[in-house]
């Protein structure tokens, strides 16, 4: 199970690093350039709002991920480092 979690950490990494450059390419830098006013907007908030968000989220779980702290630690399922 935690090799399969690992491998999850590379799906992460990749569909963070997708999501940037599709959301700066074909949401961004198009509505940014458009000219309009609602466009601009838009543009702003999925570049400077959003796409930090989300791909930051993805890659800070894809490296959590890579690193093992989801890890199962012994028979007890919870997370390494964590105690309750």
């Amino acid at each position: 199970m935690n090799a399969i979690k690992k491998m999850l950490g590379v799906v992460w990494l990749a569909l963070g690093a997708y999501a940037g450059y599709f959301m700066l390419t074909v949401l961004g830098i198009p509505k940014l350039s458009s000219g309009k006013q609602d466009d601009l907007v838009f543009g702003i908030i999925i570049v400077f709002i959003l796409m930090p968000i989300v791909v930051g989220g993805l890659f800070r779980f894809g490296t959590y991920a890579l690193q093992g702290e989801f890890d199962e630690v012994g028979g007890d399922h919870h997370i390494k480092g964590a105690e309750y």
